[in-house]
């Protein structure tokens, strides 16, 4: 009886030393569980900022596409005209204000073929706004007006300036562009998108669209024939002469 009381004993005393207390199970599963929820965290934190400085990259993106989409329709835009019923005759249609510039381009946004009409409209505290419309052969204000404003540009302020060429062959800019009046495409738009936020990362933008057709050849005053004046990149940006 003793001998087998023994031989129990030491059979327990094996599975002690090779196995492991509660406390030490306790002690490794409360290890466990903080390692997990550090490394959760820690997983969280990182997700976090990459969603983040995703969204921005997106952000940035986006206005990169929408500066690089209005300096194509800028450069082609085409210099389009219609019958005024009143005196009969034809207009071009380029209207340019401080805040506002509507005009027809060669370039849409949806690769369609024909002209298409511009509206670009700067709106405080919210943005720049956008509308297109087709062009036809009559006055297109109409349905740009029947057309939902689509914000562009969010965040940005836009003004616009008009380059012109004197009679001395210089440079000059000017605020607005009565395309109706002076039958003719300015030689350069200069669009000025300035943050109206307080995000340290938006910073203004200037975008300056040369536009090719800059004078609608059968409106065209007759005048002795002479060089064309070159701009270089520089002269375009206000005051550059």
């Amino acid at each position: 009886m003793s001998e087998l009381s023994e031989r129990a004993g030491s059979g327990l005393n094996c599975r002690n030393d090779g196995g492991f207390t509660l406390i030490e199970v306790v002690l490794s599963l409360a290890l466990t569980a903080m390692l997990l929820s550090l490394l959760s965290t820690g997983m969280y934190a990182v997700m976090n900022d990459w969603e983040n400085d995703m969204a921005v990259l997106d952000e940035q993106l986006d206005q990169t596409v929408a500066v690089l989409q209005l300096e194509r329709a800028l450069q082609g835009a085409f210099p389009h005209s219609y019958r005024d019923p009143d005196s009969l005759g034809r207009l071009v249609y380029f209207q340019g204000e401080d805040e506002t510039l509507s005009w027809v381009s060669t370039v849409s946004p949806q690769r369609s073929g024909g002209l298409t009409a511009w509206q670009l409209s700067s709106v405080e505290d919210e943005g720049v706004y956008l509308q297109l419309a087709p062009a036809r052969s009559d006055d297109p204000r109409e349905r740009l007006a029947n057309v939902e404003p689509v914000l562009l540009i969010p965040g940005y302020t836009a003004s616009f300036s008009y380059l012109y060429e004197e009679l001395d062959f210089s440079k000059q800019w000017r605020e607005d562009w009565p395309g109706h009046e002076l039958q003719m495409l300015p030689l350069a738009v200069h669009v000025l998108l300035t943050p109206f936020g307080d995000d340290p990362r938006q910073r203004p933008l200037n975008l300056i669209g040369r536009i090719r057709a800059n004078e609608h050849r059968d409106l065209r005053p007759a005048r002795q024939s002479s060089p064309p004046a070159t701009v270089t990149p520089s002269a375009l940006l206000p005051g550059g002469f």
